[in-house]
């Protein structure tokens, strides 16, 4: 049994809601069963996004007027249960503190029986600095060891995949550490790719993006949504900062 999914970071700022009604037309033109976004702000966004992609008939978010961790699943499959765990809030405070970054843990039922996805969002690194002393990887390193703990409660019985910007280089201690303690398997292991547009001031960004799988799951993955697109009033612009990670996930 394969299921398509697709995350992506969507860009809470800029021109959002003509950015997103240009990827929901494309969702609902895909082939994507599952589609798990992160920094969609506003429940006003989300509900745009699904009115646009009306074949997905299932989604998860919760949040009145800000969405919690900014997350969101569309699903063309049924999603039996959701809920959201939140990180700890840990220094430097920032203004990211008001996103409540956190994961989506959601159920869906496929033709092969059930399936967890876990959607997810973490702490950026603004210092660009992952070893071990970084003020921020030690942010982030508690994150993933909640992170784990979400994981590891999902029975063991059922394939798991997380999804999402972890905000972590692929090549990053902390990124290794959590694998082997959530008990998962990075599916793009020793790919160079980044998942972080390139510009001038960043020619070569790492990989952020990822889609990791508890053995059992395996994924073939490729980067998409990658080009410029047209907005409604005729201007050009890319979807995001990140690029879209799509995978077919079988098991």
């Amino acid at each position: 049994m394969a299921v398509s999914l697709l995350t992506l970071n969507a860009l809470m700022k800029g021109d959002v809601r003509a950015r997103l009604r240009v990827l929901g037309g494309l969702l609902e033109s895909s082939g994507y069963d599952v589609v798990c976004l992160q920094e969609v702000m506003y429940r006003s966004h989300a509900v745009l996004l699904r009115s646009l992609a009306r074949s997905y008939g299932h989604r998860a978010w919760s949040g009145t007027v800000l969405l919690r961790g900014g997350l969101v699943v569309l699903s063309r499959l049924p999603i039996v249960s959701a809920r959201f765990v939140r990180y700890p809030m840990t220094g430097p405070v920032r203004p990211e503190f008001i996103m409540r970054k956190g994961a989506q843990v959601v159920q869906v039922t496929t033709a092969a029986g059930p399936l967890a996805v876990i959607n997810t969002h973490l702490s950026a690194n603004r210092d660009g600095d992952w070893s071990r002393e970084g003020r921020y990887t030690h942010v982030q390193r508690r994150e993933l060891a909640t992170l784990a703990a979400v994981v590891s409660g999902v029975d063991a019985a059922l394939p798991v995949v997380v999804a999402g910007d972890l905000n972590v280089p692929r090549t990053a201690s902390s990124l290794a550490g959590f694998l082997t303690d959530a008990g998962l398997e990075d599916t793009r292991a020793g790919d160079t790719e980044p998942t972080y547009r390139p510009t001038p001031r960043w020619p070569s960004p790492p990989a952020f993006d990822h889609v990791l799988v508890r053995p059992g799951l395996t994924a073939s993955t490729r980067l998409v949504l990658q080009n410029p697109v047209t907005l409604g009033d005729g201007r050009q612009t890319y979807l995001s900062d990140h690029y879209g990670l799509a995978a077919d996930l079988s098991f």
